[in-house]
């Protein structure tokens, strides 16, 4: 259930903060008192379109929350879990939404930012609010559907055929993507063939084209390498100058003195021997140097001509190395592999999109049997329970016709109405008024709200069009809606205004500069005055207060 509502700098609402309560709480007022800019700002939260004009003072931005108790909310926790939004211990889920004057809108989960998409699929959960305008939905054969899987707990089941759907969808697609290719291709063998040999002809190795590269530049250097090589070993150890030599000399002459006990010189003699064995190490790697890097006209000829053959066939094939020479080389493999075995390759696919098929259709087969025992028994639901809202005539059928697999499943659904004992069911569209249509969703919302426990529905003047006994009976139905589930509506009619836990009242005040959209809770006095303004237009009229009164107490 929403706890409350805090909307601020939306419109004509400056800043209003509602506490709702449990059952069925009644907004009412004037036509043009901003009840729908209260529905508006609710609306946002549900992840609606944001518009910068809403925002009143735009020195500052527009902010709207909503608390809700959702710890009875199955499944919840998980999904919170899912977008890392950390979960309240006791089930607290606060939404807000924040419009800046530059336009941009933000969406928060329990103060985690969100995208609009997780916003919408919490608020899914929490809340659904019903207006005039959705009426039109029940024409809709896609809403139609989801009324009849959601009566009949297909969500599970629904989620397993759409993996299985899909699953046989993407065997399809590859199964027609490869019979293109092997068209194509077959039509080009002899081509790929000759690219293919021309690659192996090279017997590319990993990486080859890198190693060549280097070894190629050390080759081209060698004289120069050589010749430096030379340099620092005569240096070193060329002749008696030779820092071989000298060093040794050193180290010798440093014994000496250590053995004449001058001083403490036997560290720097241990000293001039590490360097004695450290250089002659350096002399050592580098005569390894000498021998390795020799000049060899003959190999570098070869290799120019070996990595000439790579470069030649990398720019034939649009490619930057030899390794994408070898990946090439692969696919045309693969190619050529599928060619050759094509009708094998072709008739394993088949076998296993009908695999496929078998499996989807298994579980499509059990949504439809689920369906056809939810549509019987909500026809006779919704005959019964519209039968008190003036509809004593109405025949509901729901025609299911089986189709082709598709991602809803192998069933068409179709809502049939008939009004009149004399009249044949026909589409919601080709029969039914405003008044009628609003009435059935009415009865809709009724049957699939008591059926998936949602926390909270809000009717919008869903009761427009009806008045007297229709209207008193549409209040006892959202009161009785209202024993289970939390209940807000906004109506125009006494009858169901009086049937309220709580009560609101809408209504504008100026100031000196600008008009307010106001609200407030309503005492059992102020429902009085507001009721009797309901019913006649005067809240000081005493034959409307009375009656009033006789609403108040008769539903209370």
């Amino acid at each position: 259930m929403i706890r409350s509502l805090t909307v601020s700098n939306y419109a004509l609402i400056s800043n209003i903060e509602i506490d709702f309560a449990r059952g069925l709480d009644i907004i009412t007022g004037e036509t043009g008192a901003g009840k729908s800019i209260l529905l508006g700002a609710l609306s946002l939260l549900l992840g609606g379109r944001a518009d910068t004009k809403v925002i009143a003072d735009t020195s500052k931005k527009s902010v709207i929350e909503a608390v809700f108790d959702a710890s009875d909310v199955s499944g919840l926790d998980t999904l919170l879990a899912d977008n890392d939004i950390d979960a309240d211990a006791d089930g607290e889920v606060i939404l807000r939404r924040e419009l800046s004057p530059s336009g941009r809108s933000r969406a928060f989960v329990n103060d985690t930012p969100v995208n609009l998409t997780v916003l919408r699929d919490v608020a899914m959960r929490l809340v659904d609010i019903h207006s005039q305008h959705q009426n039109m939905l029940l024409s809709d054969n896609s809403y139609q559907l989801a009324i009849i899987d959601s009566l009949a707990d297909n969500r599970q089941l629904l989620a397993e055929y759409h993996k299985a759907y899909e699953i046989y969808k993407g065997i399809l697609r590859e199964y027609t993507a490869t019979r293109d290719m092997i068209r194509r291709n077959r039509d080009d063998a002899d081509f790929i063939s000759y690219q293919l040999d021309e690659i192996k002809a090279l017997s590319l190795v990993a990486g080859e084209q890198e190693a060549l590269e280097e070894e190629r530049t050390i080759l081209e250097n060698a004289g120069t390498i050589n010749r430096d090589i030379a340099e620092a070993l005569d240096a070193l150890d060329g002749d008696e100058s030779g820092a071989l030599s000298a060093l040794s000399r050193a180290a010798s002459a440093c014994n000496g003195l250590a053995d004449k006990s001058i001083g403490d010189i036997s560290p720097l003699a241990e000293r001039l021997e590490s360097a004695l064995i450290e250089v002659g190490d350096i002399a050592r790697t580098l005569r390894d140097y000498e021998s390795r890097y020799r000049d060899d006209p003959g190999r570098l000829e070869a290799v120019e001509d070996r990595l000439g053959s790579i470069y030649s066939l990398e720019l034939k094939h649009h490619v930057d190395d030899s390794d994408a020479l070898i990946e090439l080389g692969d696919r045309l493999a693969h190619k050529l592999e599928a060619i050759e075995n094509g009708d094998t390759v072709l008739e394993d696919l088949e076998n296993r999109a009908k695999a496929a098929k078998r499996d989807a259709m298994m579980i499509a087969r059990t949504i439809s049997a689920a369906r056809q025992a939810a549509a019987r028994s909500f026809a006779a639901a919704l005959e019964e329970e519209a039968r008190p809202l003036g509809m004593k005539n109405l025949r509901c059928t729901i025609a299911l016709t089986p189709t082709r697999l598709s991602p809803t499943g192998i069933d068409a659904v179709e809502f049939l109405f008939a009004f009149n004992k004399n009249s044949s069911p026909l589409p919601v569209r080709d029969t039914a008024s405003g008044g009628e249509i609003s009435r059935l969703m009415l009865v809709i919302k009724t049957i699939v709200g008591r059926k998936m426990q949602l926390p909270t529905i809000i009717f919008d003047e869903i009761d427009t069009g009806v008045s007297g006994d229709i209207a008193s009976r549409i209040g006892m139905m959202m009161s009785r809606i209202a024993e289970n589930i939390q209940v807000i509506t906004i109506t125009h009619l006494p009858q169901v205004a009086a049937r309220g836990t709580s009560h609101y009242k809408v209504y504008k005040e100026d100031n000196e500069t600008s008009t307010e959209t106001k609200l407030r809770r309503l005492d059992e006095a102020g429902r009085v005055d507001e009721i009797a303004l309901m019913l006649s237009g005067d809240s000081t009229n005493a034959a409307a207060r009375e009656t009033a009164r006789v609403l108040l107490s008769a539903t209370n």
